[in-house]
């Protein structure tokens, strides 16, 4: 196949999966708008439904009603369906039914996989895609048991779809939970259970890290043996993960609100959890509202970092992140190559890296501003509920309610916008898949600094 022909393929299969999204979204939010999924037997709204929608399938968090009290059984099915299949990915679901009745995928549907687990090319995507099942239904059905032994105690019977619900969306990195609005909501009455946070964490990280990453751990059993991209996103994945707990164990540790009051062993367990979930998931077991502000300015930019390419998170990915310290590292050095262990990384990477996040940063800036000014908000909280949405994490400061019917739009295209991908979005529906142009023109110099 041709150079032309094969990106003619990516930018068809790209703009696929975005519009698979989008559909499973609207889907979603007609399921949610039938008077069965209320408890008060009327709809809950377009506008409810749409944002309830969205978040499950961008697997988000953020909410504008209380799950557990405003949905039914239905209702809530019909969230953890969502949950699923924004964690996994609607195509992903489409080649496990088309295996179910042994129908081998066309080149086009592989391509599809490799746009939706964001891959470099086609070598053994059914053996990933199919181990990305076997890992995730593990991996959620192990945190259910455990979540609903932990649960058993206060809601019985009621515990075991608890402990499913929350296992899932721990795992896809949802941040729904049908655990009701006591105290703080989420998981704030088991903030001095380290079963039930640390089951959590791990569904989280599990869930962050990938599958192409943990597929190369089970298969190469050694640090030093994986790839080059999954070495980069354990060390900084542990990096921000350590990094953060120690911040808020610094600046927290003496807030009322917060950390303050709880023996150390507690504070050090939830600024563990607030520093795993803070990237990804949307749990909380502090209060979000009550966080200083130098902490909820610190959240929102681990927040628009998020996880790592091919999981169930959001933001610009750890491997960015990566990418633009080790250019600034050449830039400082006066190298023209952005290296790491012996390798250099593609010029084209880079490129793409900073090309995400000065995106990323015009989205961010545009729309958090725009929910200040619209809904007369301090800065900080507009950009925290933005960063939220964007980076597909769900934590808040209990602003989202109460927020006006063009912000919930506005954080439902941010959430659309963060799970399915800025660059990808731009790869589907402004590239036109032509012959990239071989004209080289003279190289000018221009004044920087």
């Amino acid at each position: 196949m041709s150079g032309r022909g094969r990106r003619r393929r990516v930018v068809n299969s790209t703009r696929v999966i975005a519009l698979s999204f989008a559909g499973v979204i609207l889907m979603g939010a007609l399921l949610l708008m039938l008077p069965i999924s209320s408890r008060s037997g009327v709809s809950c709204g377009p506008i409810t439904a749409l944002f309830t929608a969205t978040s499950a399938t961008c697997v988000t968090g953020l909410i504008v009603v209380d799950t557990l009290t405003q949905f039914t059984l239905f209702g809530q099915v019909v969230i953890l369906a969502l949950i699923q299949l924004g964690g996994l990915g609607f195509m992903s679901v489409i080649f496990l039914l088309a295996s179910l009745v042994k129908k081998r995928m066309s080149l086009s549907q592989r391509l599809m996989m490799v746009s939706a687990f964001n891959l470099n090319d086609m070598h053994d995507v059914a053996r990933l895609v199919g181990g990305a099942f076997r890992l995730t239904f593990l991996v959620e059905g192990m945190g259910a048991i455990v979540l609903t032994a932990c649960f058993w105690p206060r809601y019985g019977l009621g515990a075991i779809w608890k402990g499913v619900f929350t296992a899932v969306s721990a795992f896809c990195n949802a941040g729904f939970d049908l655990l009701g609005p006591d105290g703080l909501g989420s998981l704030s009455t088991y903030s001095d259970n380290p079963v039930v946070l640390l089951t959590v964490a791990c569904l989280i990280v599990c869930g962050g890290l990938g599958f192409f990453v943990w597929k190369e751990i089970i298969h190469k059993k050694s640090f030093h043996r994986l790839s080059l991209y999954s070495q980069m996103v354990i060390v900084i994945t542990a990096s921000l993960i350590v990094g953060g707990m120690l911040f808020f164990l610094l600046v927290e540790h003496d807030n009322p609100e917060t950390l303050g009051g709880m023996p150390w062993w507690q504070q050090g367990l939830n600024a563990l959890f607030q520093s795993i979930t803070l990237r990804t998931a949307g749990f909380l077991s502090i209060s979000q509202g009550g966080l200083r502000e130098v902490s909820q300015f610190v959240c929102v930019l681990f927040m628009l970092v998020g996880g790592s390419a091919g999981s169930t998170a959001g933001g610009i990915k750890t491997v960015t992140l990566g990418v633009l310290v080790l250019a600034m590292r050449a830039g400082l050095h006066g190298r023209s190559e952005v290296t790491i262990r012996g390798r250099t990384i593609p010029l084209t990477k880079v490129l793409s890296a900073v090309t995400l996040v000065l995106v990323v940063s015009v989205m961010f800036l545009f729309s958090s501003i725009t929910i200040s000014v619209v809904d007369e908000v301090p800065y900080l909280s507009a950009a925290f509920e933005t960063a939220s949405a964007l980076g597909t994490v769900g934590l808040t400061t209990g602003i989202t309610p109460t927020l006006s019917t063009f912000s919930h739009l506005l954080l439902v295209a941010m959430m659309y916008l963060g799970r399915v991908g800025v660059l990808s979005l731009s790869v589907a529906f402004l590239t036109q898949g032509g012959r990239q142009s071989r004209i080289s023109y003279p190289e000018s110099d221009v004044m920087i600094g």
